[in-house]
């Protein structure tokens, strides 16, 4: 009964993300990043400078307990923590594959124009924030929401926004996030996946259950961590193969305007594949209008809006421009260069044996060895997915005390809580290809609502934005 329950659900649902995510989404989040880009005269330009001054002109691993919310630091950190997961490596894995090189071009100007996007997100999330009498901040689009919109068409559309968030992220989104890491453990070290699940939801219950000061805490410290590892394994790889380096960023360039050379079919369509792999891959990637990361940018603790926006942005440069171009050129210098085992496409028998899932793996395995290189993925996705549980979990809470929490706050936690660790668990030991499509279409959902949002308030955004130039 069941089976024949997801059987039939699985090609509806399947169905509803192609069009969503293929159309729909696509083109609104384009133009939100258009619309911003230019309403800021192009603040990801002019501000990028004072953004990254103010990440790392005072960074510290250490942003101490603050008095509420988080220092700018953590909440940044909690934001990347969501947008750099397994989309980073699998994500851009599978653009590759069916979009080509040339797919990861498509991402970097999709990154660009996001950069605007997510600067209007945070600046909007920190004005429209409110603090309860007990000094807790909330903060995120179901609050603009109703501010772009009184009355009931405002509720509706928060509501609407609030249950999508829950039920992709925090319960769902999170059990596919524990999928990932359970089967990776399992694959590289032969650990059971339930053992995986056991130590995950421990450490999980008490991070969740220290509230988010103690969620900043860990954050501040594992998304460097998390991200110097990668990082470092990846320059290895790279300065072995430095001598393919040229070829590799001529194929990125090349293959956005020639897409059909490596992937084959007519010009007109291997363009489109190649535009829309590149654009839906690097739009869930870094996460800009959907929604997700307000939340975290929210809690910081800023004199001014625009100075979490510019902050907000460098996190959409670090996922993107640093994280996921890594892995794109690791994945492209490997195996796409003279002698690689994609060096002629996507075609043959190679694709009975390589797919989005095994491409990193297969990549740094090139170099490191199998072992070694299976192993190496396998610890960076364990980082990448157990740091976006930690987020998406907080994003999910802060929507249920929206919609439930009012009258009893901390039964609602913990009712919330109990569910979501639940949830971390189960995913450990089913792989359910109906509960990623679910996960992905109240992804896709929410998006419409934050959208909407944000063309309503766009004065409110660019009366800071416009306030500040280059210095």
């Amino acid at each position: 009964m069941l089976k024949s329950l997801e059987a039939s659900l699985f090609p509806i649902v399947s169905g509803i993300n192609t069009y969503l995510s293929s159309y729909i989404l696509v083109f609104l989040l384009i133009a939100v990043g258009l619309w911003y880009s230019i309403r800021t005269r192009f603040v990801q330009v002019r501000c990028f400078g004072e953004g990254m001054k103010k990440v790392f002109g005072n960074l510290t691993l250490r942003g101490g307990k603050q008095e509420r919310g988080m220092s700018s630091f953590q909440a940044l950190a909690t934001a990347i923590a969501a947008q750099v997961g397994t989309g980073n490596i699998v994500g851009a894995s599978g653009a590759i594959l069916t979009g080509g090189p040339g797919a990861i071009f498509w991402m970097w100007i999709i990154a660009f124009f996001g950069m605007a996007t997510i600067y209007a997100e945070a600046t909007l999330a920190l004005k429209t924030r409110v603090i309860d009498k007990d000094g807790n901040i909330h903060g995120g689009p179901v609050y603009y929401i109703t501010t772009a919109f009184k009355g009931g068409f405002g509720k509706f559309l928060a509501g609407f926004f609030a249950v999508a968030i829950i039920l992709a992220l925090g319960f769902m989104g999170c059990m596919v996030q524990s999928n990932s890491i359970g089967s990776t453990f399992q694959t590289a070290f032969g650990v059971p996946s339930w053992i995986v699940g056991v130590v995950l939801v421990v450490i999980c219950a008490a991070i969740f259950l220290g509230g988010i000061q103690r969620l900043a805490s860990v954050t501040e410290k594992i998304v460097p961590v998390m991200a110097a590892i990668f990082l470092g394994g990846g320059l290895i790889i790279l300065i072995s193969r430095i001598q393919y380096l040229p070829a590799t960023f001529g194929m990125i360039f090349r293959y956005a305007f020639q897409p059909q050379a490596i992937i084959g079919g007519g010009f007109g369509a291997a363009l489109k594949t190649a535009v829309s792999q590149g654009a839906k891959r690097g739009l869930f990637s870094n996460e800009a209008g959907m929604g997700s990361t307000p939340h975290a940018h929210a809690q910081a603790n800023v004199a001014d809006p625009h100075d979490q926006g510019v902050v907000a942005m460098v996190g959409v440069f670090i996922d993107t421009f640093v994280v996921l171009t890594l892995n794109a050129l690791v994945i492209i210098s490997t195996l796409y260069t003279e002698g690689g085992i994609l060096a002629n496409g996507y075609t043959g028998a190679v694709t009975e044996t390589i797919g989005k899932s095994n491409l990193a793996q297969t990549a740094f395995s090139s170099v490191f060895g199998s072992s070694l290189g299976a192993g190496f993925v396998a610890v960076c996705l364990f980082f990448f997915a157990f740091s976006t549980i930690l987020s998406w979990n907080m994003f999910g809470k802060i929507n249920v005390m929206y919609l439930f929490g009012k009258k009893s706050p901390k039964t609602c936690a913990k009712i919330y809580t109990v569910i979501a660790l639940v949830f971390i668990f189960v995913g450990t030991l089913v792989s359910n290809d109906l509960v990623w499509e679910l996960s992905d279409m109240f992804n896709n959902l929410m998006v419409i609502p934050n959208a909407i949002a944000l063309f309503a308030l766009t004065g409110m955004v660019t009366g800071y934005a416009q306030k500040r130039e280059v210095k």
